[in-house]
């Protein structure tokens, strides 16, 4: 077994404390990556308390991983020692349903294993999986990817949750040239949501709540920006957009938003609030406007994300931290204090000091 170290919460809704455990030695086909970086994301506040159902404690958070691989399984083709490599959501699947099968291991008709707060079954045993606020972490090597040489290493980190989480929508519903695209939202999401809308060609607008933020969307790439919390907002931009992407975690009207879409519009919902949304079945039907939703992405699909950012220099807005201002920063994620995104420097700040 391997000596790790990290940060767990112990209990729900608790501080994020130092903690040592064990990870396994890698299997044949398995490879062992030094931490470098990890994101922090809302869900892994959501999930400490408590918020998403049942959550397993105690927990080391963290599923946008960065880092190196010091060691290889025997069977391992795909990495050597010394590459740059990357863990998101998820590091098992069944690999036998119909969406894994064709690459979209993430819809896993068994359920995907997510990275941390599930239970994964190797070598004859079940053990809980614990995430990236750590230093080392071993994973089957067809559940990690490569990261492409341009890319910064701590601020392609957020790349793994909140720029997939983009992506894919975005490829699904064929962004691009003559589309007329709104994202709700400009936190850590929806910022690298415009950067890819824009490198693809859309006619982005960013729908916020901050008003302050328009020079920085205009910046990122987005044409336009409209506040929401003007009320004029709603009756100006009805019938406006072919899709909408709603990256909000918060309880909105979500008819207001249906109006502004056109015939045959589509809204994707990607962020979670904890309570249920609802809407209204007019909002739809007076224009067969549909309501869709998508999480994260495949294997195939993250990598080909990588590339995209890779090849077009897209990066995600960071602030680096030390491992031990991880409590500071979930209250500022909470009080949306960041801009966008932060990234925890493991490289530098777990060791045998904690």
């Amino acid at each position: 077994m391997i000596d790790t170290v990290g940060y767990a919460a112990m209990q729900t809704k608790k501080l994020l404390t130092p903690y040592s455990f064990k990870r396994r030695n890698p299997l044949e086909n398995d490879v062992l990556i030094d931490i470098q970086y990890c994101g922090i994301c809302h869900s892994d506040i959501h999930q400490v308390c408590n918020e998403w159902g049942p959550s397993t404690f105690p927990m080391v958070p963290g599923h946008e991983i960065v880092g190196i691989v010091t060691q290889t399984g025997d069977s391992v083709t795909k990495f050597k020692v010394g590459d740059r490599v990357a863990v998101g959501n998820f590091v098992d699947s069944c690999r036998e349903c119909k969406p894994c099968i064709n690459g979209l291991e993430q819809y896993c008709v068994k359920g995907a294993i997510w990275t941390y707060n599930a239970m994964e079954w190797e070598n004859g045993r079940s053990s809980p999986t614990q995430g990236g606020y750590s230093d080392k972490i071993v994973v089957n090597e067809r559940y990690v990817l490569a990261v492409p040489d341009n890319l910064p290493l701590a601020a392609s980190a957020p790349l793994l949750c909140a720029g997939i989480t983009l992506y894919s929508p975005l490829m699904h519903w064929k962004a691009g040239p003559g589309m007329k695209l709104a994202i709700v939202g400009l936190g850590g999401i929806g910022h690298i949501g415009v950067k890819i809308a824009h490198a693809l060609g859309a006619d982005v607008t960013v729908l916020s709540h901050s008003s302050h933020k328009q020079d920085e969307a205009i910046r990122m790439g987005a044409n336009n920006f409209y506040s929401v919390s003007d009320p004029n907002t709603f009756k100006k931009l009805r019938g406006n957009f072919d899709l909408i992407i709603n990256t909000a975690s918060i309880e909105m009207d979500l008819n207001k938003y249906l109006k502004m879409l056109n015939l045959d519009g589509t809204m994707v919902i990607v962020g979670l609030p904890e309570n249920k949304m609802q809407f209204n079945a007019y909002s739809v039907t007076s224009a067969r406007r549909s309501i869709a939703g998508s999480v994260i992405g495949g294997i195939r699909e993250t990598q080909e994300m990588l590339s995209f950012c890779n090849d077009r220099n897209i990066s995600c807005d960071i602030e680096l931290i030390p491992m031990q201002q991880v409590n500071e920063a979930y209250d500022r994620v909470v009080s949306s204090d960041v801009r966008y995104r932060f990234v925890i420097d493991i490289l530098n700040s777990l060791g045998p000091k904690i």
